[in-house]
Formats: structure tokens, C-alpha cells, sequence
């Protein structure tokens, strides 16, 4: 459990880095499409974790040591979501920017250039890094897991704009893979209850 702490450490550590770096760094420099997009691909890997991690652990339910990396997903989320809203804040900061005003903007939900899908991600994922926290538990109570569910809006939409505008392999192929994992957990959770319904009933 001690390596998974020093592991969640980090991974919060370099969220909460690249969330003060990234809006900082683009008031000097221009960082390049080529990191932006070496950032995103981190970022989207990172999400990828955060979705597979829960149906793993449900499918080998058994496999008791895997229940323990089910907490890197709040580090995951974080330097996920960290990435996405850096991004966004840089755009807010930015020199006669127009991004809050397009909020209120038709183009702003545009499928033209898979926009929307960009927003989404945005969006929801401001939203999991401003709950992502204990104090946001306590607020929220049982609303709380609700919230979080924008996990899958956020990957998706996520996944669907890396595939279609930015012609990933990877992303597709994710995409595939959790959909399928996230499946097949249900599925074995629901055949467990129902063999625990019979059993209990004999």
C-alpha cells in the first residue's frame, strides 16, 4: 500500500504542477502543437487508467491485491483532468481572448472541427478536478458518486476528438477496450447477485 500512495503522490504532485505550469508558461512561451499534443496523448492515457482500473478489479474479484489500485484512480483523474483544464485556463488568460463569451456562443456546442467534443471534455473534466477532493465528498454526500460519473462523458468525449480530429489509432482502440471491460464487469457483478438471490432462497 506504501508503494501506491508514493505512486498516487506523484501523480497528484505532476497534476497539481502542470495545472499552475501550463496556463503560467503561455503568457512567455508558446509551448508548440507538438507538446500540446504529447500532453494530451499523457493526459488521455491517464483517463484510460482511471477507466480500466474499477472493471479489472470487479472482474478478478478474487484477486484481492488488485482492490488496492483502485485509489490511483483520484491521482489519475487528477493529471488527467489537470492537462485539460491547464489548456483551458490558458485559453481563458490568453490575449484578447473571446473563450468565456463563446460560452453564450452557438459555435461553441459546433460539431464543425468536433468542437463540442473538445467542450465536453472541458467541461466535465473542470468539473471531476474541482470534486476531486475530501471536502467536495462531505458536501456532496451520496450526490457525490453521481458527479463522478462524468468520468465516462469525459473519456468518451475525450476519445471520440483524439479519434476523429486527431485520427488516433490508440484512441479508438481504447476506447474499445474499456467499453468492453466495463461490460463485462457488469455482467459478471449482475450473474454474482443473481447466484447470491438463488442461493439465498434454496
Amino acid at each position: 500500500m506504501k508503494k501506491v500512495n508514493i505512486v498516487q503522490n506523484i501523480l497528484i504532485g505532476a497534476g497539481v504542477f502542470l495545472l499552475v505550469f501550463l496556463p503560467t508558461l503561455s503568457i512567455f512561451v508558446d509551448i508548440g502543437y507538438g507538446a500540446k499534443g504529447m500532453l494530451f496523448i499523457v493526459s488521455f492515457t491517464a483517463a484510460v487508467l482511471l477507466m480500466i482500473i474499477r472493471p479489472v478489479a470487479d472482474i478478478f474479484d478474487e484477486q484481492r491485491w488488485l482492490k488496492k489500485y483502485i485509489a490511483l484512480r483520484k491521482g489519475l483523474g487528477i493529471l488527467s483532468a489537470s492537462i485539460i483544464v491547464g489548456f483551458m485556463i490558458q485559453s481563458i488568460i490568453a490575449p484578447d481572448s473571446v473563450y468565456l463569451a463563446s460560452l453564450l456562443m452557438a459555435r461553441y456546442y459546433s460539431l464543425t472541427n468536433y468542437a463540442l467534443l473538445a467542450h465536453i471534455g472541458d467541461l466535465s473534466g473542470l468539473i471531476l478536478l474541482l470534486t476531486s477532493n475530501r471536502w467536495s465528498q462531505r458536501i456532496l454526500k451520496g450526490n457525490w458518486k453521481r458527479v463522478q460519473k462524468l468520468a465516462y462523458p469525459y473519456f468518451y468525449a475525450g476519445g471520440l476528438y483524439e479519434a476523429l480530429y486527431l485520427n488516433s489509432a490508440f484512441a479508438i482502440f481504447a476506447m474499445f477496450v474499456v467499453t468492453g471491460l466495463v461490460l463485462f464487469a457488469w455482467t459478471v457483478k449482475r450473474l454474482s447477485r443473481l447466484k447470491e438471490n438463488q442461493l439465498a432462497f434454496e
